[in-house]
């Protein structure tokens, strides 16, 4: 079976190829023609250019391949410019998946990662219970509306008299191996703070990279063609857990907690923006970044995942934490 992963380059993206290659499968890498490979020294693993900008362009490297899979994770998750995350998140969606069409490529499943971000701020009165597949997404990014939007326009396919196999994920907040953004906080612990923002209670959720793998081939395999699945590790944290990991794996160095209100991250996060756009280089702490970090319930419901995928995450905080940081530490991050 010939499988087609994009965004391979990329933290989750490495990890299904390595996976892919494991269970036997032709895997090919989508990459740009600038993507790093550190990731991706794979024996039998085969790469492709594509270039989710253009649909023609697509056709012509898509031409001479006939994939069975795809699993399309390639995307942004943050921008200088707003309109970017339509232009690849929504567009190079759209524009991979109508070359597929236009090609008449005979595809048993297309697995598109998205994300618990496009149900933005919902349930927000304690006590919070889970975000359901039933309820109206109303993102509260560019991020989160860049993903819904292109969950509708496949959607729409369907109405439109074109059948196409697509199942969605929706993970919540990934971590693991590789990944550079809750290396963040790793790193700020390490150099003794930690910072925090709001004193209402916040739920967070997580889910390991792995597992997420896990959801993707459980999904490839018997997932139910136009389903949705949320994925997490199936608990549900207070804001403070992740940093009291990092903190232990890091050997307990001293450090400085500080909760923020929600005003001065909105302060720091204007100038943050500013000073981006100024240097041409977006900032950590950027527009989505506010609210992500001022939402308060990221509670989703994992059951249809259990029940129609057989996802059975493996991997608590407890357990994905200390594999993060010192794959961290192994590989000379901190």
């Amino acid at each position: 079976m010939k499988i087609l992963i994009t965004g391979a380059s990329g933290f989750i993206g490495s990890f299904i190829c390595e996976e892919a290659v494991r269970q036997g499968f032709d895997t090919w890498a989508a990459v740009r023609g600038s993507s790093k490979r550190d990731f991706l020294n794979i024996d039998g693993l085969h790469f492709l250019e594509l270039d989710l900008s253009s649909q023609s362009r697509l056709e012509e490297q898509l031409r001479p391949h006939q994939f069975d899979y795809v699993v399309h994770a390639a995307g942004v998750t943050k921008c200088l410019n707003t309109d970017d995350f339509f232009r690849v998140n929504t567009e190079g969606t759209k524009n991979l998946v109508r070359a597929l069409m236009a090609l008449k490529m005979p595809l048993k499943r297309f697995v598109y990662l998205s994300s618990l971000s496009i149900f933005g701020a919902i349930r927000e009165q304690q006590p919070y219970t889970e975000i359901l597949d039933t309820d109206t997404p109303q993102p509260n990014t560019a991020y989160g509306k860049s993903k819904l939007e292109a969950e509708r326009w496949l959607d729409s396919l369907d109405a439109a008299g074109e059948p196409f196999p697509f199942i969605v994920l929706r993970p919540t907040g990934v971590y693991g191996p590789r990944e550079r953004d809750y290396f963040l906080m790793v790193q700020s612990i390490k150099q003794h703070s930690d910072f925090a923002v709001g004193y209402t209670r916040q739920d967070i959720t997580f889910v390991y990279v792995l597992d997420v793998v896990q959801a993707v081939f459980l999904a490839l395999d018997h997932g139910q063609v136009g389903h949705k699945y949320f994925l997490s590790d199936g608990e549900v944290y207070q804001s403070s857990t992740f940093s009291d990991l990092i903190r232990k794996e890091l050997g307990n160095p001293w450090w400085i907690r500080i909760t923020a209100p929600v005003w001065v991250l909105r302060v720091v996060i204007w100038f943050g923006d500013k000073i981006g756009h100024l240097r041409g280089k977006i900032s950590a702490l950027n527009n989505d970044k506010y609210h992500i970090l001022k939402q308060r319930n990221w509670r989703c419901d994992i059951e249809p995942a259990r029940r129609e995928l057989g996802y059975n995450p493996q991997y608590t905080l407890e357990r994905g934490v200390p594999l993060t940081v010192k794959w961290y530490q192994d590989n000379g991050w901190i």
